[in-house]
């Protein structure tokens, strides 16, 4: 097993390809199996160059996995083989390798800037690999970078510039950020799918995946926080300028709310959830004292139901779901994303369904909010078209964008070593890559 995520090759905009992604959360794994064809660009989904028809989804509930890492390895292995298998069975086909989702092992941010003299001539592709290099700084020991994105580019005076190639200056500058999570974290996850026979492409933030999934451009471009609320974690990344700017994630989720129930109303965790599906809500309402609802204290049998009112699950739920929503305001606010009633909040993940939920978001963390579902997918069945499969249908567009990073130094140990880059291979690989 390699110790480092994988780095995905972009995919070009003139193949088509079959992909096989894998969202592995707290509450459930899911395995999607896609065709990538090439479409001419959109207005509101400027950034995809492929359109995806899904193939075959297979999904289970997620065992071995507690706040987005892997705590029993032949459990989660366990679970992750019976989605592959779901999903290879409707498409007909074997996967052999796929790309994978990391919420925990504290995803974290961090940015670098550099600069070179480029003696007045236009700046070349050599030239912007390396300031890439040398603003490319490395990263603890104890952390691996999953994303290396350049933010923007500088010639002298001249800043907000996206691809400086061509472009005349007397020193070119470079913003990049670099999206790290734990070492062992990550070497964990690559192991519980590399134990199923299957290959790891690439490993994704969370976050990013689900902004590439429920974002549109304009949301993107003017400045946006996604909020991902899953089963174990909350993840939050912000949206600017078209890029990823900012990313973190904490080990709070919709998990924790279903454990404060089952306390609670001393009842089994299953009931737990089904009550909070159906009932839930974290805001009070004049009915609520008047509904009751009947549940099964633990060890008792279908005979000795309880009646409560509604209001008693709304004092339970309330206080975990403020609690996870301060914590994001927090992290916004550390994260320097301005709090004002103008600045726009996009809430995904299968948690942020819970009812009353957009509008605590609204009270607590401020700006417009909305519900963020995957966007631009066919073939999607209706039980996956909600929020809580934005993060895996997000994996599916990642390759489309892949090309934008930038993760080989030119003078990394990797392009030092000798190789047998000669004409013929050179042709060989345009070809491949060409059509």
């Amino acid at each position: 097993m390699s110790p480092l995520p994988p780095r995905m090759r972009p995919l070009s905009a003139r193949r088509s390809a079959v992909l096989s992604v894998l969202d592995v959360g707290t509450s459930k794994i899911v395995c999607l199996i896609a065709r990538l064809q090439p479409v001419e660009p959109s207005d509101m989904l400027r950034g995809r160059t492929h359109r995806c028809r899904i193939l075959g989804i297979g999904h289970q509930r997620s065992r071995g996995i507690k706040g987005g890492a892997i705590v029993d390895m032949e459990a989660a292995e366990g679970a992750i083989r019976l989605a592959v298998d779901a999903a290879e069975r409707m498409a007909g086909v074997q996967v052999q390798s796929v790309l994978v989702n990391m919420t925990g092992g504290r995803l974290g941010s961090q940015f670098f800037n550099a600069k070179i003299a480029v003696g007045g001539h236009a700046v070349s592709e050599d030239e912007v690999h390396r300031v890439l290099e040398a603003c490319h700084a490395s990263v603890a020991q104890s952390r691996n970078a999953l994303h290396s994105l350049p933010t923007g580019f500088t010639l002298g005076s001249t800043g907000e510039i996206r691809d400086p190639r061509g472009l005349v200056g007397d020193e070119l500058g470079a913003a990049m950020h670099v999206v790290s999570t734990d070492a062992v974290a990550a070497r964990n996850l690559m192991l519980a799918v590399e134990r199923c026979h299957l290959g790891v492409e690439a490993v994704v933030a969370t976050p990013y995946a689900s902004g590439l999934s429920a974002l549109v451009d304009d949301e993107a471009e003017l400045g946006t926080a996604l909020i991902d609320i899953g089963g174990g974690t909350t993840s939050v990344g912000i949206f600017s300028g078209g890029n990823l700017t900012h990313c973190d994630a904490f080990a709070v989720g919709g998990r924790h709310v279903t454990m404060d129930l089952a306390r609670g109303l001393n009842i089994p965790l299953a009931d737990a959830e089904r009550l909070k599906t159906l009932y839930g809500s974290c805001l009070v309402s004049a009915s609520d004292e008047r509904e009751t609802i009947a549940i099964t204290p633990v060890g008792e049998d279908a005979d000795h139901a309880v009646h409560l009112p509604k209001s008693r699950l709304t004092a339970i739920i309330r206080p975990r779901v403020e609690e996870i929503l301060e914590l994001v305001r927090d992290r916004l606010k550390s994260a320097g994303f301005p709090a004002h009633s103008g600045r726009r909040i996009v809430l995904t993940g299968g948690a942020c369904q819970l009812a009353g939920l957009p509008e605590a978001a609204k009270r607590i963390v401020s700006g417009q909010v909305r519900i963020g579902r995957p966007l631009g997918i066919q073939g999607l069945p209706e039980s996956a078209k909600g929020p809580g499969f934005s993060a895996a249908v997000g994996l599916l567009v990642y390759p489309q964008v892949a090309g934008i990073e930038h993760f080989r130094p030119i003078g990394s140990k990797a392009s030092r070593e000798p190789s047998n880059d000669n004409y013929l291979s050179r042709v060989g690989r345009w070809l491949k890559e060409s059509f």
